[in-house]
Order: structure tokens, then sequence, then C-alpha cells
């Protein structure tokens, strides 16, 4: 009899517990910026769940995949689901940074310079084909990924929130293109990786494309979120329970990054960080107000894998990334 209370005063504080902030609008606005998506793509559930965390955990997202596997279209389609500003950005080996950035024009009339804002200046910024331009224009992102802001002509100018950065690349084997800088992709929250879709959704393509003729309408996808919704959402998330054992328990993910024999370099603690707010934005959208070492695990391999260079011996080898990042994960204990 003692046992059954004690599951019933259980079950009722699990209830009121979960009941603590209330989560169903936001999951209810994840479910219908699926559906619009999934009017025209066909599969990629990983990419679309890991760009809607990313946007509720405020990151930046770098898309990598081979040529023709919808990466900028899924991308252009998520933000014509947010009711915001969007600009693309094609970068190509001739880009300069005022090309991105705007730059300062003299104005005759008024005999003094002007600043004339560059493509940057958006909410979302889907700049394709990232790795197709130098060092130099790359360096130009530095400033307004990691502070929401630009300095021009020793002026600030921030950047209107939200602001967040989705950037497709191809693979860096492809031909005409360059490595991006470390301390670049140590900015983007996510790095996700796009695989050639299955037999039986690549059947389902060409049959969705066949019935709508080869034309891409994107009319169809009707805004979800507003910039004041997703901000709305975005403070939620950090509201997030998480338990000082998880807390340690991403620190010695990290932290193991960092003496592992496999890698030459580690994370940094923008990187813990990124795990955090990105496991409280993958709890959020599972409709629970508290973290669990699940949603570590699940978003752990996604903000690491760009951030960790392997050894020399361990290229040579070709080891990979992933595969380190499953064996830490392997390694550590999870918490009880």
């Amino acid at each position: 009899m003692e046992d059954t209370n004690h599951n019933e005063h259980a079950e009722n504080d699990n209830l009121h517990f979960s009941n603590r902030i209330d989560l169903k609008p936001l999951q209810a606005h994840v479910t219908q910026i699926k559906q619009e998506i999934g009017k025209i793509i066909v599969g990629q559930n990983e990419l679309i769940e890991l760009l809607i965390i990313s946007i509720l955990a405020n990151g930046h997202t770098l898309i990598e995949g081979v040529p023709g596997v919808a990466k900028t279209v899924t991308a252009k389609l998520l933000a014509r689901t947010l009711d915001v500003d969007f600009s693309r950005i094609q970068f190509t080996p001739d880009l300069m940074p005022s090309d991105i950035l705007g730059t300062s024009i003299f104005n005759v009339k008024t005999n003094e310079f002007e600043y004339k804002k560059g493509p940057i200046f958006s909410n979302i910024v889907l700049i394709d084909e990232i790795n197709r331009a130098p060092a130099k224009t790359q360096a130009a992102l530095f400033e307004v990924m990691a502070e929401r802001q630009i300095t021009i002509d020793n002026n600030e100018f921030l950047m209107e929130a939200p602001f967040l950065v989705f950037a497709t690349q191809n693979p860096i084997e492809q031909e005409g293109t360059y490595r991006l800088p470390e301390a670049q992709l140590d900015r983007f929250l996510f790095k996700v990786t796009v695989n050639y879709p299955s037999l039986d959704e690549e059947v389902q393509i060409l049959t969705e494309n066949h019935k709508r003729a080869d034309q891409l309408d994107y009319s169809t996808i009707t805004p979800v979120l507003n910039a004041s919704e997703i901000l709305k959402y975005q403070t939620l998330i950090k509201q997030i329970l998480v338990e000082d054992n998880l807390l340690h328990y991403i620190a010695s993910i990290v932290n193991n990054t960092r003496n592992n024999a496999n890698l030459y370099l580690g994370a940094s603690p923008r990187a813990s960080i990124a795990i955090l707010n990105a496991a409280k934005a993958n709890a959020a959208i599972q409709g629970r107000d508290f973290v669990t070492p699940d949603d570590i695990k699940r978003c752990a391999k996604a903000v690491l894998q760009h951030r960790l260079v392997l050894t020399p011996e361990r290229e040579m080898e070709a080891f990979t990334v992933d595969k380190v990042v499953d064996l830490i994960l392997e390694t550590i204990e999870i918490p009880r």
C-alpha cells in the first residue's frame, strides 16, 4: 500500500513538473514548420530538425553534402516558414568582404561618406557554397557571426535579432573549394552532413518532381513564425532545466576531446555552451522542460564534428571525427 501511494505521489510530481513550462505551442509550431517544408522536400528529417534546433538555440548552421542533395532548397524553404527578412549570398572565388558587409560611398551632395549596408544585414542569411571563397572573404564573417555586429570605419552596426547564418558547402575533396578557418568553423553551432536519399525516397522525389513539372513553387509555403515569436521561444529555451550532473557530463565530453590521442585539436568552451543550448532546444521540441543525457548525446556529434581535427596518423588511417566522437560518448559515464 505504501509503495502504491509512493508511485501515485511520484506520478503527480512528474505531472506537475512537466507542466512547469507550457511547450505545446512551441511543439505545434515545429510540427507546422516540418509540414510546410514537407510540401516540397522528401526526407531530410534530421537536417530539418537540427536546423529548427539551431534557430531555437540562436546558433548558426553549416550544411555539408555533395551537390544536388537539396541543401540550399531546404534552407530556403525553412527561411520561407519564418516571417522575417531573408537574404542569400552566393560565395565565389572573386567575392570581396565589402560585397558581404557593405561599403562607405562618398555622397557628392552632402560631401560626406555614407555607409551602404551589404546583404549580411538580414534576419536569416543563406550563404551558398561558403567554401568557394578564399580566406580573406571568410574572415569578413568572424565578427558578425560571433558578436552579431560589424565594425566599419570605427562605427559599430548591430544586427537586428534574430540573426542566423545557414551556410552550405561541398565536401573539401570537391574541386575549387577552400578549407574554412578553424576560427570560423567554431562560430557554427552545428555542422550537419546531408547524405544521399534512400531508394524509396529517391523514387518519391522523382514522382513529386514529375507531378509539379520540374517546377518549385515557393509560394505554397506559409510562414509559421514571426521575429517576435522566434525571440520568445529563444528566451523560453533558456528556462529548460539542466541538472548539475549533466553540466559535468557535457564538460567531461568536451574535456576528453582536448586529451584524446586521436585528436590534434580539441573543442573550445564555446562547444560546451553549444551542446548545452542545443540540448535544451532538443528537449523543448520533444515536449520536456528538462534535459536528459539523450538530448546531450543527440546534439554532441553535430556540435563537435567540425571543431575537432584528427592527428595526421589517424587521417592517414582513414579514421573519422564522427568515429572519435562515438568513442568518446561510449567512454564517458552517463549520469543516472
